[in-house]
């Protein structure tokens, strides 16, 4: 009989959390410093490097790769030879264990949980409550795995019921475009299929928890029909072209998962998962001997990359720049921004929108005229920073507030990640705005930019605070011009016709 006390898995938890925050698994930076070395185009090429060099900053400082530090998920297989001194539950154990991890002083992550999902959308200021699944098994110790999943990858989501004439092949090609790049490839998919609803999206979710192999398995071969459909996705989907960040490019995804169970003989149900570039997961097993011990990378483990700022890049400051000077940037420029921002997300883009449509005024302090906003909630400092990680957040969770912004307070420009929809891109090309991409999973690098920051109104929203940035050099590209013009359109239609396995279907 192993006995397993509290506060061993509550620090194993605690500690698990924080490395996974800044160190990369090393299968990841492996398979993407080698996918940086195939790369043929140049946008997708830099948003690998920024990457790669984010990466390695984050393990050096101890400082969160992405901004958005994750709703924790947690695996546990008990040991039915298990035996707990403990008075908490598991889930409260695991719960006091993210709670001491996102509050840690010296590396502070950010909640991002909110209660009441319906209403008052509150965040629980701790990041709890972890989403926990168990299951007990054979054996006297526990399994753990503990991932952070960030809202960018774990809302492009997707499950269908198939007939179990259909093709799963299809299904993921036709589905995979439809994501967009809010899932900050390149990544990894989970796929689940087979068991119900539940178990197929559950089987997903497991499968990201597995090490990136899929070179192993192209030498070996398939032996099972689901790993022939493994290797057959593997090279259609990075055959869409859609690249990092979704810029157009050889690589999409770094590996490609598929966990299959028995099923209803009418049913063939079917899950997938992203997992971003930011992808964040640590495996340890209890015995009773102590708290977990997890075994860091060693920086030589990191490709040797840096960035560096691409020939014909424009530097622009945005407390000068002009209508005239903005209508002359295209889609794929690279920018050098610095100067002053305003930042807001979705409550931010929510209270404003309200008031303007009430006919009120905006808070004192908040101006938009002739000014850029940037889609970020950030990590909190600590030591001598302004501000902790500050990568872009999704931008198409504000297209609908897009038109009542751009018409109602006079803002010139727009700063997110991934692509816009046609309701956003309509309003763009209306007030010949434009809209502008960081790389998302380059958060630490991004923060480097920023000279300054203070919150000016919403305090009581945390990390969706509005705030003011003052910038230097901070790197971003042109996502859609003033025209209307979208780079996420353009860039893997021409990488999927380059790569020329697909045929590239003609809007």
């Amino acid at each position: 009989m192993t006995i397993i006390k509290q506060d061993d898995l509550i620090q194993s938890v605690a500690d698990a959390l924080q490395f996974i925050s800044y160190y990369h698994p090393k299968d990841y930076i492996k398979a993407l410093g080698e996918a940086y070395d195939r790369e043929e185009s140049p946008a997708a090429k830099d948003a690998m490097a920024q990457i790669l060099v984010n990466s390695r900053m984050c393990a050096e400082d101890q400082r969160p790769i992405c901004q958005d530090t994750g709703l924790v998920v947690v695996f546990l297989k008990i040991g039915m030879d298990v035996q707990w001194d403990a008075k908490l539950s598991i889930e409260e154990m695991v719960n006091e264990g993210v709670r001491q991890a996102y509050q840690y002083p010296d590396n502070i992550l950010r909640a991002s949980i909110v209660s009441d999902p319906l209403g008052a959308r509150k965040n629980t200021g701790d990041n709890t409550p972890a989403v926990v699944h168990m299951s007990v098994v054979p054996g006297n110790t526990v399994e753990v795995q503990v991932a952070a999943k960030g809202g960018g990858s774990e809302n492009k989501a997707k499950f269908v019921m198939l007939n179990p004439s259909d093709s799963i092949v299809d299904w993921v090609l036709k589905t995979v475009p439809t994501m967009g790049a809010g899932w900050c490839p390149p990544g990894m998919l989970g796929i689940g299929v087979g068991g119900s609803a539940e178990k197929a999206m559950l089987l997903a979710k497991e499968s990201l928890m597995e090490p990136i192999n899929i070179h192993e398995l192209i030498e070996r071969g398939p032996s099972t029909r689901a790993e022939e459909i493994r290797l057959e996705l593997f090279e259609k989907v990075n055959a869409l072209g859609i690249g990092a960040q979704g810029l157009g490019g050889l690589t999409t995804i770094l590996d490609l998962k598929i966990n299959d169970v028995p099923t209803h003989a009418a049913s063939l149900p079917v899950a997938m998962i992203p997992n971003c570039a930011a992808t964040r997961h640590a495996h340890f097993t209890l015995d009773g001997s102590g708290p977990a011990h997890l075994e860091p990378p060693k920086l030589e483990d990191w490709p040797d990359i840096t960035y560096e700022v691409a020939e014909g890049t424009k530097r622009v400051n945005l407390d000068t720049v002009t209508q005239e000077e903005m209508e002359s940037w295209k889609p794929g420029d690279r920018l050098l921004l610095s100067g002053h921002m305003l930042t807001g997300r979705d409550a931010a883009h929510k209270k404003l929108t309200d008031m303007i449509n009430k006919g009120e005024s905006l808070p004192e302090g908040v101006s938009f005229e002739g000014r850029f906003i940037y889609y970020v909630g950030p990590v909190d400092p600590v030591r001598d920073e302004v501000v902790g990680p500050a990568g872009p957040t999704t931008a198409t969770r504000m297209d609908k507030f897009t038109e009542t912004m751009l018409a109602e307070t006079g803002l010139m420009g727009m700063i997110g990640k991934a692509e816009r929809g046609p309701v956003a891109i309509e309003s763009i090309k209306k007030h010949k705005s434009v809209y502008l991409i960081a790389v998302g999973g380059a958060a630490y690098l991004v923060s480097k930019a920023i000279r300054s920051s203070k919150i000016i109104a919403f305090e009581e929203l945390g990390m969706e605070a509005i705030r003011e940035f003052e910038i230097e050099d901070m790197p971003v590209i042109v996502a859609v011009d003033h025209t209307g013009d979208s780079v996420h359109k353009t860039g893997p239609r021409e990488w999927q016709q380059k790569i020329g396995k697909i045929p590239v279907v003609v809007e």
